[in-house]
């Protein structure tokens, strides 16, 4: 249907409107519409003639239901204001042109599915912009350090001429943090890309049972590996594998896989044949399963417990294993709808309530040995299954089972070659049920 159709046929409604009678549906020679009226405004279905009313009935009322979840009043602004949260939702009831056999739990869900590169553009934006925040600090630490040692030998603050005499005021320090941040604002020559880059990436998929238990663990890990320069298409790597979990190690069949088996190097059969160049390539690949508890990079218990007026609930993460180091940890708990926001006790970490998709975020920057446990407790309407499935998200610049490559060297004289690594585990499903 063109713009223009779906247009009159908007415009001719109201028109066709009969204020005296609480009729549900309205028909033309071509078409039907189906309303249902809500406050000020109706919701419109237009259908052909021929399409099952009772079905469409049904559909509608599941239209008018969605849109509560995103407004706080049935009002035109609100609407607007929303109106692209509800074309999503919209779609996951009525897909090209055919209703989709969902309800509105399941609506809820697939509309709060974020996009996993959007959480990783995110988790790395955030790591960054601490990094620079912790340097600002560092060096205004020093900054202010270099100025009490110019008093104490009565020499003008370095780096600072023009400002006045030697004793360098208040108003000086200002200045001296304002420089700092400048500096640290100021964009930074990169060094020159290594011609050869590794990603190794990794992904897990969890689930555990809310009374313990390790129901499925799946690992997946691959190292991609990345030639700028077709010189150094005729390389070895050389792989330090250290996991003791259990892995399985797969090589890509252009591999020699001999080669690897008895000496942990990765170079092509055919040693005269190089590398492709400018294209990301899976030379090696791992893959973990286990039920085996112990094997948790991150263990999370929560316990609700009924009291007079609703729940007591306390959850709790602790980490499995001191190597690892996790970063943007968002702990996220389901809560029920229309009973307000939690009642937050005790928390390590900060939080954020979500009313529109009643989730509590428990959020934590960093877990590792140093921050390997903590709590958090809060009270709220509801009952023991209203806070499940818990899920868990985070990122790592480790990777859970140490496999990684500490050299790269030619094929000829086996001569050292300059590489760049770019390690990530990350989440793809870690769920708690």
């Amino acid at each position: 249907m063109t713009r223009t159709r779906i247009e009159g046929l908007l415009a001719a409604f109201p028109k066709l409107m009969n204020t005296g009678k609480q009729h549900t549906f309205v028909e033309t020679e071509s078409v039907r519409y189906v309303y249902q009226p809500m406050e000020k405004l109706y919701m419109v279905l237009i259908t052909t003639k021929n399409s099952n009313i009772l079905e469409d009935l049904e559909t509608l009322r599941l239209f008018s239901r969605v849109i509560p979840e995103y407004c706080r009043a049935l009002e035109e602004n609100e609407i607007s204001e929303h109106c692209f949260d509800l074309i999503f939702a919209f779609d996951e009831i009525v897909a090209l042109g055919y209703r989709e056999n969902v309800n509105l739990a399941q609506i809820r869900t697939f509309t709060e599915m974020d996009s996993h590169e959007e959480k990783v553009f995110r988790a790395v934006r955030e790591t960054q912009e601490r990094e620079a925040k912790a340097e600002m600090r560092r060096k205004a630490k020093e900054l202010q350090q270099a100025r009490r040692d110019a008093e104490r030998q009565g020499k003008k603050a370095p780096g600072f001429g023009g400002f006045g005499s030697s004793t360098v005021s208040g108003g000086s320090t200002a200045a001296m943090i304002t420089e700092t941040i400048i500096e640290t604002d100021k964009p930074k020559v990169a060094p020159a890309p290594a011609s050869v880059h590794m990603k190794i990436e990794e992904k897990i998929t969890l689930t555990c049972g809310r009374d313990g238990g390790l129901q499925n663990m799946e690992l997946h890990g691959m190292i991609m590996l990345r030639i700028s320069d077709d010189k150094f298409g005729r390389i070895r790597l050389h792989v330090e594998n250290e996991d003791k979990k259990g892995v399985q190690l797969q090589t890509h069949p252009n591999v020699d896989k001999k080669l690897f088996t008895a000496e942990s190097l990765i170079g092509l059969k055919n040693p005269e044949k190089s590398f492709p160049v400018s294209s990301d390539v899976g030379v090696l690949k791992w893959r973990l399963q286990t039920t085996e508890e112990s094997f948790i990079p991150l263990t999370i218990n929560c316990w609700p417990s009924e009291s007079g007026n609703g729940c007591d609930v306390n959850i709790e993460y602790e980490l499995q294993d001191d190597n690892l180091e996790l970063n943007d940890v968002v702990i996220t708990i389901p809560l029920p709808s229309g009973v307000g926001a939690p009642v937050i006790g005790e928390i390590d970490g900060e939080y954020r309530h979500d009313s529109r998709r009643n989730t509590l975020e428990w959020c934590l920057p960093v877990i590792d040995a140093k921050n390997k446990s903590g709590s958090l407790e809060f009270s709220i309407a509801g009952q023991p299954n209203d806070f499940f499935p818990v899920q868990v998200y985070f990122i790592s610049k480790k990777n859970y089972c140490n496999i990684q490559v500490t050299k790269v060297t030619q094929v000829d004289g086996n001569s050292p070659v300059r590489f760049s690594t770019e390690t990530t585990f990350l989440v793809d499903k870690y769920e708690i049920l």
